[in-house]
């Protein structure tokens, strides 16, 4: 008779439930331990949330730069029913939820709705949802328990007022006047779709720059198109604290400066869902920074039990995560496996330009971690770039001297999102600037910036 592996995951979103559809097709026994809905966080209040919100701050930013086609609009023709755009946003997502759970019970998945923790003895214990507790034994263990937004001690979000970026889609009325904390991907994401929605919007960097992570090339076309949109950025400013004041919110910076407006949204980042997991009982070690420390193939310390997604801290994607609950599972089960190369995860920013990059940046070139060559083509030398009005934004890859094999690239333009794939198969496939450069795109194309750039670079390699 065959030995069948019992997996319990905690956690249901993408690390959690991707790992979940892999250990059933490996013939595992899985069951899924899910809090909150199945897509986690990722599905219900971040990544899917955010991204429908955008999808129709892009509408109304066509629109409102259509003049330029030949589009007239009378005024006051763009308005914004946030109610109605907020009921569509939960909607969506919780139709998500659905047809991800339907999925993983056809796999054969059983789902437990409840917390869970490991124990000792290759246990784990659920407190289940509807009251009372349940004992899996488990021979290998996956910790897919997320992150949630990190709250300041004296900016404590109310709901209504002072928000956090899961609760903004419970506002009915757009903010007249949004102060966005925070100049990381999230605070940027949120301050360029709320400008294009219609308030008036103040985004609060404590860096010199908006997107102190991403290439500072795309950083400075982003604080560009903010500042001819009316965005208002105060670098080199840290907020100390925020309050309620009347029917708005005042907040003061760390010099003594005061900014008011209606609502304040805090976007300061996220802290690992670490507590109560019977971690240190089971020999599962965290980092200095209370996340779950894991190799390549998303091992913990704990014997058979792995760990994937925002939990562990490494590169927070929705797509890393469940790459690495997929590595998980294959690892454990006996299947190929591929460690984990950050290198080859593409990433987006969901601003107005999007910036998509993959791979080795300006920035480890410039400092000499790797020795590579770069060519950046402007958008607005591209022919479909014109057709559309877009002057924003440009395309740009990196090489290896020599060998000419691609080992990056920067999007930034509409839907870079998509334009990345081809230079993300590039890293991934090590193709050559030369291979990119004779590949066919359609004229006319932005698509067709990324061969142009690939052949310029090929005449300097």
């Amino acid at each position: 008779m065959a030995v069948v592996t019992r997996v319990a995951i905690l956690g249901g979103g993408p690390g959690g439930y991707e790992a979940a559809l892999v250990a059933a097709q490996l013939g595992a026994d899985v069951t899924l331990v899910d809090r909150d809905g199945i897509g986690g966080s990722t599905v219900l209040t971040d990544c899917v949330p955010s991204k429908t919100l955008i999808a129709t701050a892009e509408v109304a930013s066509d629109a409102a730069e259509s003049s330029e086609l030949g589009i007239a609009l009378g005024d006051d023709a763009v308005r914004v029913d946030l109610k109605r755009v907020n009921a569509r946003v939960r909607r969506l997502a919780e139709a998500q939820s659905s047809d991800t759970a339907a999925s993983v019970e056809r796999a054969g998945v059983r789902i437990v709705r409840g917390t869970g923790r490991l124990a000792p003895g290759d246990r784990v214990v659920v407190d289940l949802a509807e009251g009372g507790s349940e004992e899996l034994t488990a021979d290998v263990a996956l910790l897919a328990t997320g992150a949630r937004p990190r709250i300041l001690p004296d900016a404590q979000p109310d709901g209504e007022r002072i928000l956090t970026w899961e609760q903004v889609y419970d506002l009915d009325e757009l903010p007249e006047r949004l102060i966005v904390v925070g100049s990381g991907v999230t605070g940027a994401e949120f301050a360029s779709a709320y400008n294009a929605l219609g308030s008036d919007v103040v985004l609060v960097s404590s860096r010199d720059r908006v997107l102190p992570g991403e290439d500072a090339d795309a950083a400075r076309v982003l604080e560009d198109v903010f500042a001819r949109r009316g965005l208002t950025v105060l670098s080199r400013s840290r907020a100390a604290s925020v309050q309620r004041s009347g029917e708005g919110v005042v907040v003061t910076l760390s010099d003594g400066r005061t900014v008011e407006g209606s609502h304040c949204l805090m976007a300061v980042g996220s802290v690992p869902n670490t507590e109560d997991l019977g971690l240190e009982e089971c020999g599962v070690e965290l980092d200095d920074h209370g996340f779950i420390s894991v190799d390549r193939v998303s091992r913990t310390s704990g014997r058979g039990v792995y760990a994937a997604g925002d939990c562990t801290g490494i590169l927070m994607l929705a797509s890393v995560a469940a790459m690495q609950g997929r590595t998980a599972m294959w690892h454990a089960l006996g299947d190929a496996v591929h460690p984990l190369d950050l290198k080859t995860v593409a990433a987006n920013v969901f601003t107005d330009p999007e910036i998509a990059t993959v791979g080795w940046s300006q920035a480890a070139v410039d400092s000499g971690e790797i020795d590579a060559r770069a060519v950046k083509l402007p958008l607005a030398t591209n022919a479909r770039a014109k057709m559309q009005g877009i002057s924003d934004g440009f395309v740009k890859i990196f090489c290896r001297p020599g060998t000419g094999i691609v080992v990056g690239g920067v999007v930034v333009a509409p839907r870079a999102s998509e334009l990345i794939h081809p230079i993300s198969l590039a890293v991934e496939a090590s193709l050559t600037v030369d291979q990119l450069a004779r590949s066919f795109t359609v004229y006319p194309s932005l698509s067709g910036s990324i061969a142009e750039a690939a052949r310029r670079l090929r005449q300097r390699n």
